[in-house]
């Protein structure tokens, strides 16, 4: 779909699933104040299209894994090859081109420090074409996660916010253990984060109550999120970049903070590196990154220093390959 084949009731029907990912139809067309049938062929249709997906994520801290952004530079004629190689992992994500399509980014979770070790001194160093690595570990998200650019993009009102935010749920201490049960529960969210109750009860070998119960568990522990996997240019989005930016330590945390509330920034993290701030950044086109850069990031005085890397392919995204 072109951005011109969206609407308002598009960005709308988004923005609630953004609120609430398995919001009965019925009380996402009340919020919106159209019919339930309207929401169904609305959102079957942008669904088909690619232009949204409900998913399951999983936060990899509750687990106790460790989590890397990766810089891999590469010959142009293996960079694709290379990134489609570390789509393939189940550990990866976000896994993009940049810089003219020399280097390639890419987000790893690994479950032991000896897992990190091996990706990142004896993998990588020795696939071919690989002319160089960095690696930052993600030490603290200030945005990014559950919290969806779309909370800064959407267009309902408080009216609408309020009806469809569903009750807080309470935090559930203690460790996560996982089961067979759980892995097939979540590798179907992670396809279908809207499936039914009968459908995860036929994947797990458990009641529909207990699905319920334990999907509730999950995410009580915060392990378990509803994201969306949305086409951008629904809102006008075009460009994505990436910045790797200095900060003195003082100012990392207040600074981080304040680009979490940048209504650009999809993603932004202190990490370990030559770099200790990253930040994702989706603006409507050049001008409007030019715009941010001079404005927003320029207002951040502890700020001494920033790459720019302008995504041109993205390979893989929000847990599948494109």
């Amino acid at each position: 779909m072109e951005s011109d084949d969206y609407d308002d009731l598009d960005r709308r029907l988004v923005h609630a699933l953004q609120i609430d990912g398995r919001a009965p139809f019925s009380t996402i067309a009340e919020a919106l104040g159209v019919s339930d049938r309207t929401v169904a062929r609305r959102y079957a249709r942008l669904r088909s299209a690619g232009a949204v997906r409900v998913l399951g994520g999983i936060a990899p801290e509750v687990l106790g894994s460790v989590p890397w952004m990766l810089r891999v530079r590469c010959a142009p004629a293996a960079s694709l090859a290379v990134a489609e190689a570390l789509a393939r992992r189940p550990d990866t994500s976000w896994v993009s081109l940049s810089s003219g399509g020399t280097e390639l980014t890419a987000v790893v979770r690994t479950a032991t420090e000896a897992d990190s070790e091996e990706l990142l001194l004896a993998k990588l160093p020795r696939t071919p074409r690989v002319e160089g690595v960095t690696a930052h570990c993600v030490l603290h998200a200030f945005y990014g996660g559950p919290d969806s650019l779309i909370g800064k993009l959407g267009s309902l009102d408080a009216a609408a916010i309020e009806r469809l935010t569903p009750p807080a749920l309470p935090h559930r201490e203690g460790p996560v253990r996982l089961g067979d049960g759980d892995r097939r529960l979540l590798a179907v969210l992670a396809t279908d984060g809207r499936a039914g109750l009968d459908e995860l009860a036929e994947a797990t070998g458990w009641s529909p109550t207990t699905v319920r119960r334990r999907m509730r568990e999950l995410r009580e522990h915060g392990l378990l999120y509803l994201d969306l996997d949305v086409d951008w240019r629904m809102f006008g989005v075009t460009t994505r970049t990436l910045l790797w930016l200095s900060v003195a330590p003082a100012h990392l945390e207040e600074t981080g903070r304040a680009l979490a509330e940048h209504p650009e920034v999809a993603f932004a993290a202190a990490t370990t590196g030559r770099t200790n701030l990253y930040a994702s950044v989706l603006c409507a086109g050049q001008r409007e990154l030019y715009r941010y850069l001079t404005t927003r990031i320029a207002a951040l005085p502890a700020i001494t220093h920033i790459e720019t890397a302008p995504v041109i392919k993205t390979v893989k995204q929000a847990g599948h390959h494109r």
